[in-house]
C-alpha cells in the first residue's frame, strides 16, 4: 500500500488524477488502519475477558486499582508465613487463584490477628485471609466470652475446614491424649483464635468436673506459643490441624512435636469481608466456586497435603 502512494507517475496520467488517486487510497489507508485498531480493541478486551472472567463483578474502585488489600497474620506456617520476603503458603496460593479470575493482585499485610477484625472495620485493608474460623459470633460482632456486641460482624466467603489439634512435645513425656488431661496444666496458644475459645470453655469444664482449671499462657503469635512448648514451659499448643501437622512435620526436622488425638471442632476458615461491600464478597464467592469448578483449588491442596480440609462449595457465612 505504501509504495502504491508514493510511486511517480510516468506522464500518462495528469496531476489532477494522481492527485484524486493519492486521496482514495489515503482513504482507503484510513478506513483500514481504523478497522484494525478496532479489531485490536475487541480482541484485547476479549482476551482481557478470557484472562479474568470475573472481573466485572469488582467494586469499580477496586477493580480500577487492580489490587485486594489483604489483612493477615502471616506467622501460621504452612497457611501463611513470610519466606524470602515475601508471604507465601496455603491462603498466598487460593488467593492467587482467585486474582486470576478477578483480573487483581492479592497484596498481603502483616499485622496481629487478635486486630484483623478491628483493621477491617477501620479499613486499612479490604479483607481478611488468616486461617479465620467463620463464626456466629465473628458473623455477628459478638465478644465469644462476653457475649457482648463489640463491633459491625463481617461476612466470610468459606474456602477452607479445619479442626483444632493438640500439639505436645515429640514422646509426649505426660501423656496427653485429649482436652481433659489438659487440667490443671499449663496450655500455651495464640490470643484471639477459636482454640484460645476452645481452651477457655475445656477450663470451665475442668473445674465443674472438679479438676484445676487451665493455667492459660496467650501470646500475639503462634511461634512464640510453640517456644514456649518447645523449652517445656507449657504441656500443649492448641493449633489448627494443618498447621499443627506442619510443625510437628518441620520442626526440629521432625523431632520437637507431636500431634495427639483427634480433631476437635471443626469448621470453616473464611474470607473476612466487611458487611458494607456486599459486592465484594460475592465477587470473592464466584471465584472461589470459580476456582473449585476448574480444579484450582484441589491442586493447591494436594502440593500443600491438605485435601481432608477441602469445601466443595463456596458458602457465604457457613459457620456456626
Amino acid at each position: 500500500m505504501t509504495a502504491s502512494t508514493t510511486r511517480r507517475t510516468t506522464g500518462l496520467r495528469s496531476r489532477t488524477a494522481a492527485v484524486g488517486a493519492i486521496a482514495v487510497a489515503g482513504a482507503l489507508l484510513l478506513t483500514s488502519c481504523g478497522d484494525q485498531t478496532d479489531k485490536n480493541t475487541d480482541s484485547d478486551s476479549a482476551s482481557a475477558s478470557a484472562a479474568a472472567p470475573l472481573a466485572d463483578k469488582l467494586p469499580a474502585d477496586i477493580r480500577k486499582a487492580g489490587v485486594i488489600k489483604v489483612g493477615s497474620d502471616i506467622a501460621y506456617p504452612p497457611v501463611e508465613y513470610m519466606e524470602d520476603g515475601k508471604a507465601v503458603g496455603i491462603d498466598p496460593d487460593i488467593a492467587e487463584a482467585l486474582g486470576k479470575q478477578l483480573g487483581v493482585k492479592f497484596e498481603f499485610q502483616n499485622n496481629k490477628f487478635a486486630q484483623l477484625i478491628v483493621g477491617l472495620e477501620a479499613e486499612r485493608y479490604n479483607v481478611i485471609m488468616s486461617a479465620m474460623n467463620d463464626t456466629a459470633d465473628r458473623q455477628n460482632g459478638v465478644d465469644s466470652d462476653t457475649g457482648k456486641k463489640v463491633g459491625n460482624g463481617i461476612d466470610f466467603v468459606d474456602y477452607f475446614t479445619a479442626g483444632t489439634s493438640i500439639l505436645v512435645q515429640k514422646g509426649n513425656p505426660k501423656g496427653i491424649k485429649s482436652l481433659d488431661d489438659l487440667c490443671g496444666q499449663v496450655v500455651a496458644l495464640q490470643v484471639g483464635t477459636t482454640s484460645e475459645g476452645i481452651a477457655k470453655e475445656q477450663s470451665k469444664k475442668c473445674e465443674k468436673d472438679g479438676k484445676k482449671a487451665i493455667k492459660l499462657q496467650t501470646f500475639d503469635t503462634d511461634p512464640e506459643a510453640l517456644l514456649r512448648l518447645k523449652q517445656g514451659a507449657s504441656v500443649a499448643d492448641l493449633n489448627d490441624f494443618p498447621v499443627a501437622a506442619y510443625n510437628a512435620k518441620t520442626s526440629g526436622g521432625g523431632n520437637d512435636f507431636e500431634v495427639v488425638g483427634d480433631q476437635i471442632e471443626a469448621g470453616p476458615y473464611g474470607i473476612g469481608v466487611s458487611k458494607k461491600n456486599t459486592e465484594l464478597r460475592d465477587a470473592l464467592q464466584a471465584a472461589m466456586a470459580a476456582i473449585i469448578e476448574n480444579g484450582e483449588y484441589e491442586k493447591i491442596l494436594k502440593e500443600w497435603n491438605v485435601t481432608d480440609g477441602a469445601v466443595t462449595e463456596a458458602k457465604i457465612n457457613g459457620g456456626s
